[in-house]
């Protein structure tokens, strides 16, 4: 039997288009860089950067920009053999602009549908899902079918095998749901009649729960974080993570244990990609079998040294940079530069 996989995540891929000038209209950027993008393929990379074997489940264009991906997520250390092509649609491509420290906007390019949506049940592997120490998904995924179905058959599958006496789940870690709210994905947007139904549904087959204010309130209809985590609790999941952006973030456990932990120090360059190098980090820690405090501050870490940085999955850190940051208590501009040098 194959040895399982730390981590598997499944949904969004796509091409990040990030202008090389920073404090500028997208209309007058004239340079840009090109990265690997996608939420959940990003928490691959992050993972893999701290040493987890990694995989993602999602589909790209039959083009150039999708030969693009395969090629970084092999860079990267991710395994890609989930990864497939879908006929017709092309590869997503997203824009940003970047105004630090709070100010990012996203423009994503998802028409007439993006491929990561096009995930159907009979393609998945269930058995790999089943085993994977952790298996993420997020609330993209469904927000339009076939992906919605085959999220849940992949949530159902962990959830019968949790349930099972043969075999036992030894190795397995945590289900989480990356509440990943992008209200232009749903019909309806914000007022989406259809979305919190669908959330609580996924909920009920997760172990860890993570989002921020807004996404928890899609969820829960609780913004208040202490009732919002009180409310993924009462869901289902074990462990609920409330990101506060620069107040911090709250862990609650099942168990009673919490951890409310306060931002790293950061000059911040780029917000984006932040939550993903946190769920890579995340990953690691539950898999470290960590308590929740120091996973939750080495989570932190990992995301502010990514906000320091222009890029997204290239940023992800190494180990020995999340314990320079936690040592330094900031992310200093050697940390922000990288091992290489480049802020990017």
């Amino acid at each position: 039997m194959p040895e399982p996989y730390d981590v598997i995540t499944m949904g969004r891929i796509g091409v990040d288009l990030y202008p090389l000038d920073i404090g500028v209209p997208l209309a007058r950027v004239e340079t840009f860089g090109k990265f690997l993008g996608g939420s959940p393929t990003n928490v691959a990379v992050a993972a893999a950067r701290l040493g987890r074997r990694t995989a993602v489940i999602t589909r790209t264009g039959r083009d150039a920009f999708g030969e693009y991906l395969h090629q970084e997520l092999q860079g990267f250390g991710v395994d890609d053999r989930w990864v497939t092509e879908v006929e017709g649609y092309p590869t997503p491509v997203t824009f940003c602009e970047i105004f630090p420290p709070d100010d990012f906007p996203l423009y994503f390019y998802r028409q007439p549908k993006a491929p990561d949506l096009e995930i159907h049940p009979p393609e998945l592997d269930l058995d790999a899902v089943r085993d994977a120490r952790i298996f993420w998904m997020t609330g993209t995924g469904l927000s339009a079918e076939p992906s919605r179905a085959a999220t849940l058959a992949a949530l159902q599958a962990r959830s019968e095998s949790a349930r099972s006496e043969s075999p036992a789940p030894e190795f397995r870690t945590a289900t989480v749901f990356d509440l990943d709210w992008r209200s232009m994905f749903w019909d309806g947007g914000d007022h989406s009649s259809v979305a919190p139904a669908r959330y609580r549904e996924a909920l009920a087959h997760a172990t860890v729960a993570v989002g921020n204010i807004d996404e928890c309130e899609i969820a829960t209809g609780e913004r208040e974080p202490h009732a919002a985590a009180r409310a993924l609790l009462a869901a289902g999941v074990e462990l609920a993570v409330v990101k506060q952006g620069p107040k911090g973030v709250l862990a609650v456990h099942r168990d009673g244990s919490t951890a409310d932990v306060e931002p790293l120090p950061v000059e911040v360059v780029n917000g984006l990609g932040a939550g993903d190098a946190f769920g890579g980090a995340l990953c690691h820690g539950l898999l470290a079998g960590w308590d929740i405090a120091r996973i939750m501050r080495y989570a932190n870490a990992a995301g502010a040294i990514v906000a320091s940085r222009i890029a997204c999955s290239s940023a992800m850190p190494f180990p020995d940079e999340v314990e320079r940051a936690l040592a330094e208590g900031a992310v200093t501009e050697d940390i922000a530069a990288g091992p290489t040098g480049a802020a990017s």
